[in-house]
């Protein structure tokens, strides 16, 4: 039984007991949240819903395990001759989170 769900802005493929990565949720560790933009769902016997564009009354449960930050990427502008250059880096946040059911 898996899911697709729709966690900032992106699609997220989730299974009961998998740990993923999303953007920041503001919850604290150890908090269950709620995924309700369920975009598809395959039940254990493989039959697959989908929707237009969600999925009626399906969610997806999950517990907070950390809160953590994506590794650093490296923003560099140059100009050419110009003895123009910067150097800024960025580290985007982000929470752990482990699924716990698949509710249709």
């Amino acid at each position: 039984m898996f899911a697709i769900v729709e966690a900032g802005g992106r699609q997220e493929k989730l299974a009961p007991g998998v740990l993923v990565l999303v953007d920041r949720l503001e919850a604290e560790p150890g908090a269950e949240v709620t995924f309700d933009k369920v975009l598809l769902v395959e039940t254990d016997g493989g039959e697959v819903m989908t929707g237009a564009p969600y999925v009626g009354g399906a969610s997806v449960t999950a517990v907070v395990e950390a809160q953590t930050k994506a590794k650093k990427i490296r923003v560099f502008k140059m100009k050419r001759r110009k003895q123009y250059r910067r150097t800024q880096g960025h580290r985007t946040e982000q929470t752990r989170v482990r699924v716990t059911s698949i509710n249709v």
